[in-house]
């Protein structure tokens, strides 16, 4: 497998990540009455809840948000942007509110593909290499760990428990970038595929509310 990926090239989509789960914490949280400390605690967990799971499940201590605290300013400023554009046009967005479930969902796929695929990375440089079930179990609780935290910190069941396809898409996304770099094809492009396959997965699911089967009542 080829391994030898861009330093700068992994930062620029991680900080792309960080933003786009901490401005769908943030718009959750306005959306559920929080105030300002709310809103950046709920981005801040949205954005670096996932890769702090990660980093316990691989022995990474103290986790990687502890010791850089760079992401948690990032998430936070990020989150807070969201409170002052939200505090000062509210009736702009009541009376948008469909377009902010479409911004809350286009970033909260954007989080979701960037993260699956740099907890599989993260993984990877741990040493787990040949541990396929480990690269992509990590992957998706990486991508999908925020948002359950998220969910539970407002009182909602875990979205990716209940609706649309969700950590399928993780599992997806993850598997078909495991496959691009077993058979050597070329580091960046497959962490984009990767990234991207699971956005559209995300978007396409939303678009023709797709879900798995449940029991009906």
């Amino acid at each position: 497998m080829n391994f030898i990926f861009t330093e700068q090239f992994i930062n620029i989509c991680e900080i792309i990540g960080i933003i786009a789960f901490a401005i769908s914490g943030a718009m959750v949280a306005i959306e559920k009455d929080l105030d300002v400390f709310g809103v950046v605690v709920l981005g801040v967990t949205t954005a670096l809840g996932g890769g702090i799971i990660r980093d316990i499940i691989l022995g990474m201590l103290p986790p990687n948000m502890f010791t850089n605290g760079t992401y948690a300013a990032l998430a936070a400023v990020s989150a807070l942007v969201v409170f002052i554009f939200s505090y000062y046009n509210y009736k702009y967005i009541e009376d948008h509110i469909s377009l902010f479930n479409n911004a809350l969902n286009v970033f909260d796929a954007i989080g979701l593909g960037v993260f699956v695929i740099l907890g599989m990375n993260s993984a990877i440089f741990a040493g787990f290499t040949y541990n396929n079930f480990l690269l992509v179990f990590v992957g998706v609780i990486t991508g999908i760990g925020g948002g359950m935290l998220r969910d539970i910190m407002v009182s909602d069941i875990p979205f990716v428990l209940r609706k649309r396809i969700y950590a399928l898409a993780c599992i997806v996304g993850g598997g078909l970038y495991l496959v691009m770099l077993k058979n050597n094809v070329n580091s960046d492009i497959s962490v984009l595929i990767g990234i991207f396959s699971i956005i559209f997965i995300r978007l396409l699911s939303r678009k023709y509310k797709w879900s798995l089967p449940k029991v009906k009542k």
